[in-house]
């Protein structure tokens, strides 16, 4: 059993590494395959979309977050050796923790994970820090990479925060507003709650949007590797998302089995189709070609600048307020962590079908010699039967 829980996929391994305010985080990510055509501004591009500091309605913490790839590729290419990818912690303020470094902070990893290891790392939440996904990001890029090869995309935005919600949806506008959503007009009234709530020194939580476009049909396992279990895993391994639905979801409950199911008919090319995706292109956990539609939610950050209730480690009650520098919504920020972490999903369950069709290929391959050499032997003992009748 892994104790350490720092280790994430089947066919390719993502270990990721650092805190907060320490002085490197990064990620290492085993078993990609050799040949793997890496591009470095693509993945500074990805990680430029999730740094802090990239607007208003963001932290203002200043990280170039440049990825520096250290190991596992060579002349712009995988080795396929493990993968490394480092990215320094530039603007590191701990002094804004010292205040509260013995309080149990509302909403934070603090109680809890002094509990479990006996101590924490206070300095901007350590481990358990937002951080950390800057390295799944980096990871991601280069499941991306691969997903794109096979003509696969993944798009993630913003689709609600608090109470204001999307209503149109294009794909075109996502990366022309700050809160990255797939509805202008409703962008301009997020960011005013996003700016109204920061003056105040809170936050507020939203909904995240990922499409997954051109998935190969049959990804995903029938009982306890489902793509969408899988997906629901990854999604909830992130600090900050405390609800996740695949299609329909939840809306589903009120609809009857007639208007819920997916009628399937062939289309012109003979390629069969469903004429509804209320199951979001998962079906019996496996993918059955229709686009896959997901929706996370997303917590309101927890470190806010109002005054709360709290104990510290000896029960004595204290009333505190979070300093430093944090994101009154993390929305905007999450969409390319959402994006990643579905295309590390993808590319793991991709390798694994690929493997599954290479061990039957195999078995085809061996099963036609042996039939081959079955044909062979049973010609030679007809020739020998033929000349023993002959020589008698």
């Amino acid at each position: 059993m892994n104790t350490s829980a720092n280790e994430f996929g089947s066919m390719i391994k993502m270990i990721t590494f650092g805190e907060s305010h320490g002085p490197y985080i990064g990620v290492v990510l085993d078993n990609v395959q050799p040949g793997l055509a890496i591009d470095p501004a693509f993945i500074q591009h990805e990680l430029n979309r999730r740094k802090p500091g990239q607007s208003s309605v963001t932290t203002p913490r200043n990280e170039a977050d440049t990825a520096i790839i250290v190991s596992g590729v060579m002349n712009g290419k995988t080795t396929g050796t493990p993968l490394c990818i480092l990215i320094q912690n530039q603007d590191q303020r701990s002094k804004d923790y010292g205040n509260i470094a013995q309080l149990f902070r509302p909403g934070h990893a603090t109680y809890t994970y002094l509990q479990k290891y006996g101590m924490f790392d206070f300095r901007g939440g350590g481990r358990a820090s937002g951080r950390e996904t800057a390295c799944r990001v980096a990871a991601g890029a280069i499941a991306k990479l691969f997903l794109r090869e096979r003509g696969i995309e993944i798009i993630a935005y913003t689709t609600q925060v608090g109470d204001i919600i999307a209503e149109t949806t294009d794909y075109s506008v996502i990366e022309q507003n700050i809160v990255r959503s797939a509805d202008l007009q409703a962008a301009e009234h997020m960011i005013a709650l996003i700016e109204n709530v920061k003056e105040q020194g809170d936050s507020v939580g939203g909904v995240v949007e990922i499409v997954v476009k051109n998935c190969p049909v049959g990804l995903g396992e029938p009982l306890y590797h489902k793509l969408d279990a899988d997906f629901a895993s990854a999604r909830m391994s992130l600090g900050a998302i405390k609800g996740f639905e695949i299609g329909n979801g939840f809306s589903r409950v009120v609809k009857r089995g007639s208007t819920n199911n997916d009628a399937y008919y062939a289309d012109e090319t003979g390629r069969v189709r469903t004429r509804t995706n209320h199951a979001g292109g998962i079906v019996a956990g496996i993918s059955n070609g229709e686009d896959i539609t997901m929706r996370i939610a997303v917590k309101p950050v927890s470190s806010i600048n109002v005054p709360q209730e709290t104990v510290d480690e000896y029960g004595v009650a204290h009333i505190f307020q979070t300093e430093g520098r944090h994101d009154p919504c993390i929305c905007p920020r999450v969409v390319p962590v959402a994006e990643a972490m579905v295309a590390l999903v993808l590319m793991d369950h991709i390798l694994l079908q690929e493997r599954r069709h290479t061990a039957e290929e195999k078995t085809a391959e061996r099963l036609a010699t042996i039939d081959r050499e079955i044909a062979l032997l049973q010609m030679y003992r007809a020739q020998v039967a033929s000349e023993q009748i002959v020589h008698k």
